[in-house]
């Protein structure tokens, strides 16, 4: 049922549908979160990366690192969508992958 508001003409149809899993945890259906989340990661639409981001930062309280990760190979989320979904997981939780010697 949900995919179909996934797919709506509406913007704030299809905010719900990103959102919809918000608060759930463990019952949250991964698979689906990033899905709609990689779909509509380009959307130029204000209220659309926002949902992106809430949506990832509610989940990021379950599962960190599965968010960090989408972020970092999910090139075409906007900025906005990043920056919440990144905001509330600890510098500590957020391991940067090490300096090749080359690099240096």
């Amino acid at each position: 049922m949900i995919n179909i508001y996934f797919q709506d003409d509406s913007i704030w149809v299809r905010r719900v549908a990103i959102i919809c899993q918000n608060k759930r945890k463990i019952k949250t259906d991964v698979k689906r979160l990033f899905q709609y989340c990689k779909e509509h990661a380009s959307d130029g639409e204000f209220f659309i990366a926002k949902a992106i981001g809430w949506s990832l930062r509610s989940y990021a309280y379950t599962d960190p690192s599965a968010v960090r990760r989408f972020v970092e190979e999910t090139n075409e989320l906007q900025n906005l969508s990043k920056r919440e979904a990144l905001k509330n997981i600890s510098k500590k939780e957020i391991k940067k992958e090490p300096k090749l010697l080359s690099e240096e």
